[in-house]
């Protein structure tokens, strides 16, 4: 461990061989962990410091003097796998890339009323899709998945859904793959003495919750998910279910193995749903795009994953992107679908057509 870092933990910043800066206050949990036939554990950070409490009756309370960190009620009812597929939902509210901006991620919600003014679900029986990547760049990334753990409950409890999609810096992340990961996190690693992909292993409450989910989906006539569809998957002739199917089994399968198979190396690089980018680039025609909408019988697609400073309509809305750079930490937006009405969510809380 180098210098820099041991000061980091004890709550000092070295910012040049003379000057040491004020402690730094670090909460940071909590870590929900059921080591194999032992009791479930919460894992916290208050104040630089490691705190434990167990976990009673499915309830996760935080120790005293650790901050606001969430308190939640787990539910195995969450971990479970849900359809990829839905018709006759009235509205949806799509969203991607937080990268771990949990302030900008409220406000915008809170403006656009899919939450309340206390953070909790506000969109009835509507469905929500955040098409990826919650992990890396930010500082708030445990705090955007339990905020989203508990919206998951909200929803179903009123009628409605939280579709948490997964994209290319989730496969990363639960792959290994830390290139990303903003140093914060390296303050819980150390502490709870686990490399940071197993904060979030098969053993963790988040970890489950987070294998269960889908990477692709689709409501009523638009397709979801983080990338997008390239032509490559119709040659192959894949279903959703497949392809679902093969995303959760191979969570935290080595890279190696991946790229050594044919099938999963299309799914989890390349051309894949996850990394594709093809909707963006001059070459890509209108043509080709109506040929993937044809095979899976709807008008749209819906994608994040490459960045715009808008919800952006292409194609005449057969495509629309939904990365708005709220990765950047400094605003975002949404998109709204209702009665086939295309609407983009401001920041500021107004609505635009799109």
């Amino acid at each position: 461990m180098n210098n820099i870092f041991r000061l980091s933990l004890l709550g000092l910043t070295l910012l040049s061989p003379f000057v040491i800066a004020e402690p730094v206050t670090e909460f940071d949990g909590p870590y929900v962990i059921t080591p194999k036939h032992e009791q479930t554990i919460a894992y916290w950070v208050c104040d630089n410091k490691l705190k434990t409490t167990a976990v009673v009756s499915q309830q996760v309370s935080r120790p005293a003097h650790c901050g606001d960190l969430p308190e939640v009620m787990l539910s195995n009812d969450l971990k479970q796998v849900m359809p990829d597929t839905y018709s006759a939902i009235k509205k949806v509210v799509a969203l991607s890339d937080v990268h771990g901006q949990y302030d900008v991620l409220i406000t915008l919600l809170k403006n656009q009323n899919i939450i309340d003014s206390d953070g909790n679900w506000a969109f009835g029986e509507g469905h929500m899709v955040m098409t990826g990547d919650i992990f890396d760049r930010g500082h708030q990334v445990n705090e955007v998945l339990w905020f989203m753990y508990q919206l998951d409950q909200q929803a179903r409890e009123a009628g409605g859904m939280v579709h948490l999609l997964m994209g290319n810096h989730e496969q990363m992340v639960l792959n290994g793959d830390l290139r990303y990961v903003h140093q914060r996190y390296d303050i819980a690693a150390t502490l709870i003495d686990r490399p940071y992909d197993k904060l979030y292993g098969a053993d963790t409450e988040i970890g489950q919750w987070l294998r269960s989910k889908n990477t692709i989906i689709k409501i009523n006539d638009v397709l979801y998910m983080h990338g997008g569809i390239s032509s490559e998957w119709i040659t192959r002739e894949l279903t959703l279910a497949k392809a679902n199917s093969l995303y959760r089994q191979h969570i935290g399968t080595a890279k190696k193995t991946l790229k050594a198979d044919d099938l999963l190396n299309f799914l989890f690089f390349g051309n894949g749903p996850t990394w594709y980018r093809g909707y963006f680039s001059e070459a890509f025609t209108e043509t080709e795009l109506d040929t993937i909408l044809n095979y899976f019988a709807v008008k749209r697609i819906v994608v994040g994953h490459t960045s715009q400073e808008r919800v952006l309509g292409l194609f005449h809305n057969k495509v629309i992107a939904v990365d708005s750079s709220i990765k950047n930490g400094q605003s975002g937006e949404l998109l709204l679908i209702k009665d086939n009405d295309l609407t983009r969510g401001l920041y500021n809380g107004s609505r635009q057509t799109l």
